[in-house]
């Protein structure tokens, strides 16, 4: 294999990753906020509450209720950003360890 095939297979399994991971994120703070998850403007806006956990702070908080923010003060929104540096962290000591 060729080394960018290497990068974007490593790339793919870190998306898939992070994917599973953000299902789980929204699907916890679905319970807690017993779904309401928006805040008045961003049902006026017909914003998807599940983007809500991707990207932008600022716009994620612009929109999220009450509730929403209370839950991510005791469980905080990993950003793909954050999740990949993570994981090529962990992927880095796997790769370290098995060279051992």
């Amino acid at each position: 294999m060729s080394l960018i095939s290497d990068a974007f297979d490593a790339w793919r399994e870190c998306r898939a990753e992070y994917d599973e991971t953000l299902y789980v994120q929204y699907m916890a703070a679905e319970e807690a906020t017993n779904g309401a998850m928006l805040n008045a403007r961003g049902r006026a806006k017909g914003i998807d509450p599940f983007t809500l956990f991707m990207g932008n702070e600022t716009r994620a908080r612009a929109y999220a209720s009450e509730e929403l923010v209370e839950h991510w003060s005791t469980h905080p929104r990993v950003t793909f950003s954050m999740f990949e540096k993570q994981w090529q962290r962990n992927r880095e000591a796997e790769l370290i360890g098995e060279a051992a």
